[in-house]
């Protein structure tokens, strides 16, 4: 069963947007992505909130996440994170990979 955590950083004048040009142009989010376990690492960008920024962080299991946590990229991201003053909102997700019939209706392949 995946595991999702949809995180959002939000902070002023466009530091939000500034970390995750940060995290991509050095090559952090980049690295995350390859992180054993990873299955999606991508950030969004809010239509009703420009100081806010989504990211999509998915994982195989807890255990994907919590090596993830333990290894040194988190100094990196909390480095950044401070750097642009962000403050996080975080839901987690777990996926059970079914979907009810009635809910496929609404579904536009």
């Amino acid at each position: 069963m995946s595991l999702t955590v949809n995180l959002y950083y939000t902070g002023t004048n466009g530091s939000a947007k500034e970390f995750v040009r940060e995290m991509e142009e050095s090559g952090t989010a980049k690295k995350i992505r390859e992180e054993e376990g990873n299955l999606k690492y991508d950030y969004f960008f809010s239509a009703a909130d420009p100081e806010t920024v989504l990211l999509i962080d998915q994982w195989e299991s807890q255990e994907a996440i919590d090596r993830h946590h333990a290894s040194p990229m988190m100094q990196t991201l909390a480095e950044l994170r401070n750097k642009y003053d962000l403050h996080m909102r975080v839901e987690r997700y777990t996926d059970d990979d079914t979907m009810p019939e009635s809910d496929k209706a609404f579904i536009r392949q």
